[in-house]
């Protein structure tokens, strides 16, 4: 079974009412293949998530950045996956790289996240990816597979998770990962996912590609056997849609 193209946008901690107008009216007015063929989602801060789920063309999906681990509370500044819910916000993108590294996000802490979330009835986008250390240690697939793995061990139904694998030295830094080297990760993501979960789980699910994706190198990075579409950064959308 073909695996569906998906292309996310991730705004960041980016953008003011009327820069997040312009960029909901870019969208729209995009020439984008129909949604049986490419699933776009849009991930703008919380506190736009109601004016973009509001203005954005219908067949475009709208995703909060973050979630908290559990049921609401007493979580000073957190959102909880009840409330996107009841936003009608039907994705989440957790485990990005900047909340692990940051905010000291453990693998385990992002498994027990994305376990809530899915519970709640939330999709996820469930971020990893080397540091440039790692990768020059030549320890990229090992840390990438226990990052995956630690998702794995909460998940138990693939059919609402897209993996995005972001090499972190290349987020934001201009650099990308070769077309080779991404399918080289991706590959093994898919293999580890085969071996470890189910050639169903493996064969079925997205793994997407993010870091400094733009419209130069879009398509041969696309064109990858195992690259299923795109997690860009805030200056996809600055820059229009390609």
């Amino acid at each position: 079974m073909a695996r569906k193209f998906f292309v996310g946008g991730n705004w960041k901690c980016n953008g003011t009412t009327e820069e997040v107008k312009k960029i909901v009216s870019t969208l729209n007015d995009a020439q984008v293949p129909s949604s049986d063929v490419v699933e776009v989602v849009v991930s703008p801060p919380f506190v736009f998530l109601p004016l973009v789920k509001s203005t954005l063309r219908p067949d475009f999906h709208v995703a909060a950045q973050n979630c908290w681990v559990k049921k609401g509370g007493a979580f000073t500044g957190e959102v909880s996956a009840e409330m996107l819910v009841n936003l009608d916000i039907p994705w989440v993108i957790l485990g990005h790289s900047e909340r692990r590294s940051l905010l000291n996000e453990s693998n385990e802490f992002v498994g027990d996240k994305v376990a809530y979330a899915l519970s709640r009835g939330l999709k996820v986008i469930a971020c990893v990816g080397e540091t440039l250390e790692q990768r020059e240690a030549g320890s990229t697939v090992e840390v990438v597979a226990a990052q995956t793995k630690a998702i794995a061990a909460c998940v138990s139904n693939w059919a609402d998770v897209v993996l995005a694998y972001e090499p972190v030295w290349a987020i934001g830094t201009g650099k990308v990962a070769s077309p080779a080297q991404a399918q080289e990760v991706h590959y093994e993501l898919r293999k580890w996912l085969q071996e470890n979960t189910s050639p169903e789980v493996a064969a079925t699910t997205r793994i997407i590609y993010g870091g400094s994706v733009n419209g130069a190198n879009c398509k041969e990075l696309a064109a990858k056997p195992d690259v299923d579409g795109f997690l860009v950064g805030w200056g996809f959308s600055k820059a229009g849609v390609h």
